[in-house]
């Protein structure tokens, strides 16, 4: 029953993302701003038919630690949904991206209109240059700039693989950096399109407050986040 739920779950994801997509084209010459309606509707459409075609519910909880303004994000990062579930918690988000996802018909597109930040890991350096300078300019718009810290999915539990550049970003836009613990990947995996029923949760918890050193932010981000996560997958 769950692979049958799952393979149609599917495919009316895919039929709403084409619909919302076409929908959204005209919206490539309007100002930015004008298609955040449009992508928390298509992340809230995302979640009913999760809830209501494989029983899989979604819960944002931490709320009081989001600010509406400027703010680093640092998620954890198990699957897909990651991406989209979040934008119903978000004023104005910015996710730190692969380059190589703006390839991708309508999601591409509308990230390059939404000003995501993409970056060619394969530039190194460069790539560090060009994510904090554009990080800073989002943040001058008020706006959150979301980063996995890992750099890719991981599965639910598997040994934590944190990347220098949130701590770049920590360090360049002084701000405190609020982690955001999930545990989706046991119920949307990483990889095939198995849906298991259950909770979703993001939890967003305490910011770290600005200023510590490289070593001690790293230190507590890993910890506090792998906790969390962790805790989550006990539920």
């Amino acid at each position: 029953m769950t692979a049958i739920r799952s393979f149609a779950f599917a495919v009316c994801f895919y039929l709403w993302s084409a619909v919302v997509g076409i929908a959204m084209l005209p919206l490539m010459l309007a100002p930015r701003r004008w298609m955040l309606p449009s992508m928390r509707l298509w992340a809230r459409g995302t979640a009913a038919l999760l809830r209501t075609i494989c029983d899989v519910r979604l819960d944002v909880r931490g709320l009081e630690h989001l600010t509406a303004g400027a703010a680093l994000i640092a998620a954890k990062h198990q699957c897909m949904f990651d991406t989209i579930g979040p934008l119903t918690a978000f004023t104005d988000p910015c996710y730190v991206m692969r380059q190589d996802l703006l390839a991708v018909p309508f999601y591409g597109w509308f990230s390059v209109k939404a000003e995501m930040i993409a970056i060619d890991r394969d530039a190194q350096a460069k790539a560090l240059r060009g994510m904090v300078a554009a990080a800073r300019e989002r943040v001058s718009e008020a706006r959150q700039v979301i980063i996995f810290p890992e750099g890719h999915r991981m599965a639910p539990g598997e040994a934590p693989d944190y990347k220098p550049g949130v701590a770049a970003l920590y360090r360049a836009l002084g701000l405190p950096c609020t982690p955001m613990a999930t545990n989706s990947g046991v119920h949307w995996p990483a990889h095939g399109f198995m849906r298991r029923p259950g909770v979703i949760v993001y939890q967003f918890l305490a910011p770290i407050p600005a200023g510590l050193g490289r070593a001690e932010f790293m230190s507590t981000l890993e910890s506090r986040l792998e906790a969390a996560s962790v805790a989550l997958l006990a539920e």
